[in-house]
């Protein structure tokens, strides 16, 4: 029987190992090399763009050094903090990131508050380096979400839609199979399927098409912040409701946190490309 299997597609894919080679005796996982080579593919991006408005390429490959480095504790802190009921009780899997438990949003809030103070210190403009490397983002993002895949992880509840994908039982975490999943449970020759939305799908495919929009009018933008203002909307536009089909979700009571900090970000990307709009429209009318 297949591991993975995309019914209403007609794709079966017999085997799917989350280990992609050992070195060592260490397992190399896909998940790792998927976040490789978007960094590898998103600072090429980058230091191509910088070249094309004049900027210094050498910066960005010292900037991603010290944005990685924050950016792996923030997603870390982010997963923690959230997830404090269960920590509080194993401490000692607070630095076990080899077994999962890294949160985009705590990645991004790391790597935002390092270009601050980057800026800060080399005299940089924060708002140009933003939308050179807001496009990177998103295509970072659609590419690593493809470690989900491989991990089986970060997946939605039971639907029969045209893309629903069953999992083996063994094969996912049994936190992360909801009781409507469960409930859901279809046996096929003696091995247990669960059938669920592919939301790491969900949101690969809309980070691909935030990244051509945001490439297309990156030449054409208004002012410096508008294509980094764009990116936090539209990324969070599509997490607020993709993430309410997840269930894994990191929760604040009954809320799921990335769904109110998605709502969070749309209001203030909202408000943030009105003002800054504004601004430099006044700014023109005085020169």
């Amino acid at each position: 029987m297949p591991e993975i299997w995309f019914p209403n597609l007609g794709i079966e894919i017999a085997h799917l190992d989350r280990v992609a080679f050992t070195v060592f005796g260490k397992n190399v996982y896909w998940y790792g090399i998927f976040i490789g080579l978007a960094v590898i593919i998103g600072v090429g991006m980058a230091i191509r763009e910088a070249k094309r408005t004049g900027q210094d390429p050498d910066m960005y490959v010292d900037f991603v050094i010290y944005a990685l480095i924050f950016a792996i504790i923030g997603a870390r802190l982010y997963y923690v903090i959230f997830s404090w009921d269960y920590y509080s009780a194993h401490p000692e899997k607070i630095f076990a990131t080899r077994e999962g438990g890294l949160a985009i949003y705590g990645g991004i809030i790391g790597a935002v508050l390092t270009a601050v103070v980057y800026c800060k210190k080399k005299k940089v403009n924060f708002w140009l380096l933003g939308d050179t490397t807001a496009p990177c983002i998103a295509f970072g993002q659609m590419l690593g979400r493809w470690g989900n895949f491989f991990n089986r992880e970060a997946f939605g509840g039971f639907t029969n839609g045209p893309l629903a994908m069953r999992l083996q039982v063994a094969q996912v975490r049994a936190g992360d199979i909801s009781e409507q999943v469960m409930d859901n449970i279809m046996n096929f020759s003696g091995v247990d399927y669960i059938q669920v939305h592919p939301t790491f799908l969900y949101e690969s495919l809309w980070n691909l098409g935030l990244f051509l929009i945001l490439v297309t009018l990156r030449p054409k933008k208004k002012f410096d912040g508008q294509i980094l203002g764009l990116y936090f909307l539209g990324y969070a536009l599509g997490r607020v409701w993709i993430e309410g089909l997840r269930t894994d979700q990191l929760m604040i009571g009954p809320f799921a946190v990335s769904q109110l900090f998605s709502a969070v970000l749309i209001v203030a990307s909202v408000a943030f490309l009105i003002w800054k709009g504004k601004k430099e429209k006044a700014k023109s009318v005085m020169e």
